[in-house]
């Protein structure tokens, strides 16, 4: 199966993400989850980028948040809701939402 998550939040999410398993795993980063490709605790990169997962932010929910694609983590690629849509419809079967 090929699972796309999308993360709307900042906090409180590693223990519902380690229960989710797929062949093919698709982090798109939206609304407040855009912090986990921008922010670093403590020196640190978000755990979640640890994972052998593809990774995505979206450009609009960066500006809104006065952030843009050079302040994002370099395994994380920057898309648009375009791109979110052929994400959707040609990479991943299954969405969860978190």
């Amino acid at each position: 199966m090929r699972l796309g998550i999308f993360i709307s939040d900042y906090k409180g999410l590693t223990d519902t993400v380690d229960r989710l398993s797929a062949e093919k795993l698709g982090f798109i980063f939206v609304q407040n989850g855009v912090y986990h490709t921008t922010v670093k605790e403590n020196g640190k990169s978000s755990s979640l980028l640890d994972r052998n997962a593809n990774f995505y932010v979206l450009e609009e929910d960066l500006a809104m948040r006065g952030l843009t694609g050079a302040d994002v983590d370099s395994r994380v690629k920057v898309v648009n809701y375009g791109d979110v849509v052929d994400l959707i419809f040609n990479d991943y079967e299954k969405l969860v939402w978190l």
